[in-house]
Formats: structure tokens, sequence, C-alpha cells
């Protein structure tokens, strides 16, 4: 048991490092449309490159911020039901969540997404657009990645939902639903 709970606790600080990055992501992507937004109004002035790098950024922010939005359960649900129910019950429905959708969605999207980022990679994909960005392959690869960190942030929820319904008393999994300082 304690070995889970070593590995759950490692996922979750690799998910935490990579929603605190891609935090900063969010930062330069406000910087970056003010910037468009100016050089566009009032210079009268426009690059491809600029606009192309708004939507990477933007996928980025989503496509890695997932993980930690699973860590700190914030994704969308119905709550009618998860609300109302104890411990147990809230266990129960992340564990069959995570075997039946959250598992096989993210393998779906990860063996589906290596050869699209195999075959941009191998032709050097990059922006059919005049002065657009090259390396199009690395923003294509952060779709499996992203998907890899989710499959583990998931794991780590796995890990806190048996233990959950097994009664056995852990610590929670940290800002799983908690308004606390560290979170």
């Amino acid at each position: 048991m304690r070995f889970f709970l070593r590995l759950s606790a490692i996922i979750d600080s690799i998910s935490e490092c990579i929603g605190r990055a891609v935090s900063w992501l969010v930062f330069l992507l406000v910087l970056l449309v003010t910037a468009d937004v100016i050089m566009r109004y009032l210079f009268h002035m426009s690059f491809v490159a600029l606009q192309e790098l708004e939507w990477h950024l933007f996928a980025l922010i989503f496509l890695l911020g997932g993980a930690y939005t699973l860590r700190h359960n914030g994704h969308v649900r119905v709550d009618v039901i998860y609300q109302r129910l104890g411990k147990k019950g809230r266990a129960w429905i992340n564990l069959i969540g995570s075997v039946l959708l959250l598992f096989p969605g993210c393998y779906l999207v990860i063996s589906t997404s290596i050869p699209f980022v195999h075959s941009s990679f191998m032709m050097h994909e990059m922006s059919p657009d005049p002065g657009g960005l090259p390396g199009r392959y690395i923003l294509k690869a952060a779709i499996p990645a992203a998907f890899a960190l989710m499959a583990l942030q998931g794991i780590s929820l796995l890990i806190h939902s048996l233990l959950d319904i097994a009664g056995v008393e852990h610590d929670a999994m940290p800002c799983a639903g908690q308004e606390t300082e560290e979170c």
C-alpha cells in the first residue's frame, strides 16, 4: 500500500509541476494577444506567426492543463448525484468513470494520434501560410503527451478511490475538491 501511495504522490507532483508551468503560458498568451491587438489596431500591422503562436499556446494550455485539472477535481461533471454521495460513493463513481471512460478515452486518443504525430514529424510539417510557424509536429506531439499525463493522473485518482472504497485511512488526495492554502 505504501508503494501505491508513493506512486500517487509522484504522479500528483508531476501534474502539479506541469500545471503550474502551463499557468505561465496563460500569462504569455495574454501578453501576446494584447500586443497583437495593439499592433493591428494602432499600427495596422499583423503577423501570421504571432496569430499562429496564439492558438498554439491556447492548445498547449488546454491539452497540458488537463491532468492538473483532474488532480484538482476541476473537470465539468454532473454534480447532481455526485455531490450528494458520501466518500465511498464518490470513490465508486471515480473508479467506474476512470476504468470505463477515462482510460479507454486516453488510450484511444494516444493510439490514434501517434501515427498522426509521426507523419507530421517525418514530413517536417510546418504552417502552410507564408510567414507561419515551423515545427507543427511539436504542437501535435502535445496531443498524445497530454493524454498520457491525463491517464497517469487517472492512476492516482484510481489509487485514492480504491483506498476510499476499502476504507483504508490515508491522506486525502490533496486539492481534490478542497480549498486549502496549498491548493
